[in-house]
């Protein structure tokens, strides 16, 4: 096994000696990095810096670099003319034992990617777990990638000669990561408890108290029990609260957490990945017998994403005092409501009130979240710091003008709603881009009774509109607004608008924030900080304590609320460690 100092000690070229085979008969990427960055101080700090030599090389040597690699099952695979590494990838991952069917289907789409993009399809099979991809998880990841703009496919392509590097490097240094891959199978096992209809088609999708939801619970307060929390309990609101006490009673405790509901058809780590994390340390400290000056409290909310009832984010909400009471007489589209479902989940809505955490009784609240997002991803990096929670407003809008024929009305006569709705949409993109960080969508779209041949006459519309901070969103808000009215006097239309949302935005404490930063360093990783458009349970606790959140990067472009949510193990290990490390910053400040 190689180390870190042997690098550190070597040339350029003894190191890309001693890496051969890392990139695929590249070894220039070993040698600049090490003239340009050496010494490093971690394995994570080596493998970003190779990185950063492929992002700063030419478009030339980034090409060279994907045509480098061999076909997928191509003619390296049936001449044995692979190198070693390529060898025992394709062969891990069954592609030496392909059908003939499944090897003509490879074939052919191997045709059609070169001619495509004029590079072989270039794919990480041993995929984000390291153990293999399955071939019909290949085959399909050749089919999907077809379709990406080209620049994209470049990058993403890059993206996966990163992922074969890391794990050829691991395998090099013999340091797996344990952790993660232990985190990586919790999720997993949960992941096999989905609500009918939805499981049948491998659909994952797991909603408030329903009997898959009630079961992931089981499995939750089982993982922590055998992790070693002193106390697991279900409370009446269905959150399971994991509890690790300290050193000494009485100490407050840090809370942390996330949420294990689901969208329909959704990913396995959005929410689950900030209960596991911790939880790994968790079980580390009740390995070793250590216990801190600070207790640990892991709740895994049991609802954020309101896809069965109307009542997004009740599980956090209920431990700051916000669970409404009428909720509980809310129907779902089965007409079972809420209260009933409760009941019959074992659950006393009378106790509600008593969950209410008293601040005084806890230090912060921190949370570990896959980012869902493309940013990380983009930059090759594996952690971000969120700055803040974005604060949003959504409306619900119609624009009504005249409907008329579309052939007999000339064109500047026309009220067309539809038109000024699509002025408001590239009006959202250019405003929006001014603050670099908001965001605003019109996600929703709808010609009412709509014909081919008729000038539209109304046009349904969303809007969602973001930013870091509350005066940030308030001037985008106003901006957009005063534009979607201005809009709808030049064209002669009516304009109606009704506020659906609203909500705050959360800024990351400073000093937690601080401690995520501390965390990320002491791993190697370079600083990135980042707002998050996406709400989070921290939302809530944010109303009553200080909070910061750590975000892992995804996979796929960081997609989520998608089947193809997706993050590595050697990711997850690295969510795992950072938080070690704060929880260290934390004992070390309380002694």
């Amino acid at each position: 096994m190689l180390t870190l100092e042997q690098i550190n000690a070597a040339t350029p070229a003894e190191a890309a000696i001693l890496l051969d085979g890392l990139y695929e008969h590249s070894p220039w990427i070993v040698e600049r990095t090490v003239a340009r960055a050496a010494p490093f101080a971690s394995l994570v700090q080596f493998k970003h810096a190779l990185t950063q030599t492929v992002s700063s090389s030419s478009l030339d040597e980034q090409l060279a670099l994907i045509r480098a690699h061999p076909e997928l099952a191509g003619k390296a695979m049936v001449t044995r003319t692979l190198t070693a590494e390529s060898t025992g990838e394709q062969a891990r991952a069954g592609l030496t034992d392909c059908t003939p069917e499944e090897f003509a289907r490879i074939q052919q789409l191997n045709a059609d990617y070169n001619a495509r993009f004029g590079f072989p399809f270039m794919l990480a099979v041993r995929g984000p777990r390291g153990t293999g991809l399955s071939r019909q998880q290949i085959i399909d990841t050749f089919a999907r990638r077809l379709a990406h703009h080209p620049d994209f496919e470049r990058e993403e392509a890059l993206r996966n000669v990163h992922r074969v590097a890391e794990i050829r490097l691991a395998d090099k240094f013999g340091m797996q990561p344990v952790l993660g891959n232990e985190v990586w199978d919790w999720q997993e096992r949960l992941a096999e408890e989905s609500d009918p209809g939805f499981k049948e088609q491998g659909q994952l999708t797991v909603t408030y108290l329903t009997a898959a939801h009630r079961a992931c619970a089981r499995r939750i307060v089982q993982d922590m029990q055998e992790a070693g929390c002193d106390r697991v309990t279900i409370d009446a609101v269905g959150n399971v609260v994991g509890r690790y006490e300290a050193s000494r009673p009485d100490a407050p405790a840090l809370l942390t957490g996330s949420h294990y509901d689901t969208v329909r058809n959704g990913g396995k780590y959005d929410g689950r990945l900030g209960i596991y994390v911790p939880l790994a340390c968790v079980k580390q400290l009740h390995a070793a017998g250590t216990r801190l000056p600070f207790g640990i409290e892991i709740v895994a909310f049991a609802e954020e994403e309101g896809q069965r009832y109307k009542a997004t984010f009740l599980g956090s909400g209920a431990l700051v005092g916000h669970f409404n009471p009428e909720w509980l007489d809310q129907q779902d589209a089965d007409g079972i409501p809420m209260r009933q479902a409760m009941a019959e989940a074992g659950l006393r809505f009378e106790d509600i009130p008593a969950l209410q955490r008293d601040p005084e009784r806890y230090l912060g609240f921190v949370e570990v979240h896959i980012e869902q997002g493309p940013v990380l991803n983009e930059l090759n990096l594996p952690l971000g710091i969120v700055t803040s929670i974005n604060g949003g407003l959504r409306y619900l809008g119609e624009y009504t003008g005249m409907a008329s024929h579309a052939g007999t009305t000339p064109m500047n006569r026309r009220r067309d709603a539809a038109t000024a709705a699509a002025e408001l949409a590239l009006y959202l993109e250019k405003r929006a881009a001014q603050d670099g960080d908001s965001v605003a969508t019109m996600g929703q779209l709808q010609v009412p009774a709509g014909s081919i041949n008729v000038v539209p006459g109304r046009c349904r519309f969303s809007l969602d509109l973001r930013a870091p901070t509350d005066p940030q969103r308030d001037a985008l808000v106003a901006d957009v607004l005063e534009e979607a009215r201005a809009i709808a006097a030049r064209r002669g239309v009516s304009l109606q608008l009704e506020e659906a949302m609203r909500a705050s935005a959360a800024p990351s404490a400073p000093a937690w924030q601080q401690r995520w930063e501390r965390a990320v360093e002491a791993l190697g990783l370079p600083l990135f900080r980042m707002p998050s458009g996406a709400g989070h349970d921290a939302m809530k606790l944010h109303l009553v304590m200080p909070q910061a959140m750590l975000f892992v990067r995804g996979e796929n472009a960081g997609i989520s609320h998608n089947p193809l949510e997706s993050t590595t193990s050697h990711d997850m290990e690295l969510a795992v460690l950072a938080f070690g490390h704060l929880l260290s910053g934390l004992a070390a400040d309380a002694t």
